[in-house]
């Protein structure tokens, strides 16, 4: 299966389960796969084929910005299911991290794998 990844995104948006978060920005990086076939961009070099990695990396900030929630399971789950629905994406994976969000941990983070990577061939 072919992949697309975006990996180490920063964005900054209110996500937290106590009140002196949800009053602040805090930083997310996100790490994420998606399944797709790239051979049908890569034989025209055609971008309107495959994923936009750029427009992506913008969807997934503003989704987090508009869409708060108390937590990164809760974000991860939404933001799978939103990107997967809006791209038609047939799997993928995302790992929300939460850097200094526990004292002496670099980060804390959770991965969820959704969708199914057999489908990967049945793409326009």
């Amino acid at each position: 299966m072919d992949k697309v990844h975006i990996q180490g995104l920063s964005i900054q948006t209110t996500i937290g389960f106590f009140e002196w978060e949800k009053q602040i920005k805090q930083t997310l990086v996100i790490d994420l796969a998606m399944g797709w076939n790239t051979a049908l961009a890569a034989e025209n070099d055609d971008l309107a084929k495959t994923l936009d990695y750029a427009e992506i990396s913008a969807i997934i900030a503003d989704f987090a910005n508009n869409n708060p929630v108390d937590l990164i399971e809760t974000l991860a789950e939404r933001m799978a299911k939103f990107l997967m629905e809006t791209y038609h994406i047939p799997w993928l994976k995302l790992k929300v991290a939460k850097p200094n969000a526990v004292h002496n941990a670099l980060t804390v983070a959770v991965e969820i794998e959704r969708g199914s990577q057999s489908n990967n061939d049945k793409q326009m």
